[in-house]
């Protein structure tokens, strides 16, 4: 069983981006030291053209998700502006240690090389070429300075991402009932009034980990990551559950590099006082697991189509909170329950 770029590779896009070597970010994650930068040409890049509004998806033959679910993804896009210039649609990502341009609004907006970088993806290590970008605008706030992998718009399906290294101050609201994204301080988006379900996370590399999780009896490390279409499992999880029934899946992650995986269901997941039920989960040996140090350790990546089983979700970077609006009744597609 394949999944297109619109299911199973969504959830591939910059989920665990780390940017190390050249970069200079100080993750406290250790890789090879990156070759001496080299000269990135125009021959080696796609071609330049002018940024859009719109995020081109292409369909392939092997996607199983209607264009209604193309629309609605479309929608969790934010709009920014870099040096005075756009909007641009910047998917928001909670999973991706840096903000992420194409190499199409590189050419556009003439942005200086700084060498290359180190991208971690779900299937594959690669050097790409990094730019710094100043100018980034949204929120109120505008972010100058910022060391910002090139990765190619038909990987990341956007003009670009907005990483945590821009949100660590801020807090990303996903409303599913009216499909829209927002990223401010707190107050600006309504406090913690109406979310039912406030959970504690730890920082890790920036990124917010639940460590109290249980799925299916085993302690897990959850990882909310609004980059990711579906939820992901690392090898440790997968042999702690030893799960059956399972179907093969495949990817390409944010390098273009092809990943296999197992597709099975988790009965149970416990957060804090919450339950969810028969949750879809995509399990592969990826690397980036390893880098953020859960290579040995279960760990799960708590993607959108999970996340959608709310009303819903704040990710609170400066509070380091996880809250959780329940849905109607407190049930949807009768897979969640409260504790």
């Amino acid at each position: 069983m394949s999944f297109g770029q619109s299911l199973w590779e969504r959830a591939m896009i910059a989920t665990l981006l780390l940017t190390v070597a050249a970069s200079g970010l100080g993750l406290g994650t250790t890789l090879p030291p990156a070759p001496p930068p080299a000269a990135v040409s125009d021959a080696a890049l796609p071609g330049a053209s002018a940024p859009t509004t719109d995020i081109p998806i292409s369909p392939t033959a092997d996607s199983v998700v209607l264009d209604s679910e193309q629309d609605r993804y479309l929608r969790m896009t934010v709009p920014v502006t870099i040096e005075g210039f756009g909007p641009f649609r910047f998917m928001v990502d909670t999973g991706a240690q840096a903000t992420v341009v194409t190499p199409e609004l590189r050419d556009r907006l003439q942005l200086r090389s700084l060498g290359v970088a180190t991208v971690i993806g779900m299937a594959s290590i690669r050097q790409v070429e990094l730019v710094q970008l100043d100018g980034l605008e949204f929120a109120e706030r505008v972010f100058d300075a910022l060391r910002t992998p090139l990765l190619e718009n038909r990987h990341i399906g956007a003009d670009g991402i907005i990483g945590l290294d821009s949100l660590q101050d801020l807090r990303v609201l996903l409303d599913f009932r009216d499909d829209t994204i927002a990223v401010d301080d707190a107050n600006a988006l309504g406090g913690n009034s109406g979310y039912e379900i406030v959970v504690r996370a730890r920082n890790k590399l920036g990124r917010m980990i639940i460590t109290n999780a249980v799925v299916d009896g085993v302690r897990t490390a959850l990882i909310v990551d609004t980059g990711a279409q579906w939820s992901i499992g690392n090898a440790a999880l997968q042999s702690r559950l030893r799960t059956r029934g399972q179907t093969d899946v495949t990817a390409n992650d944010v390098n273009g590099a092809s990943i296999a995986g197992k597709l099975s269901l988790a009965h149970n997941v416990v957060i804090d006082r919450m339950q969810l039920h028969s949750m879809p989960i995509a399990f592969a040996d990826a690397p980036a697991f390893a880098a953020l140090g859960y290579g040995d350790k279960p760990a799960l990546i708590l993607g959108m189509e999970s996340l959608r089983l709310f009303d819903r979700v704040a990710i609170d970077f400066a509070q380091r909170k996880v809250l959780f609006d329940m849905p109607t009744g407190s049930m949807r597609d009768n897979r969640m329950r409260p504790g």
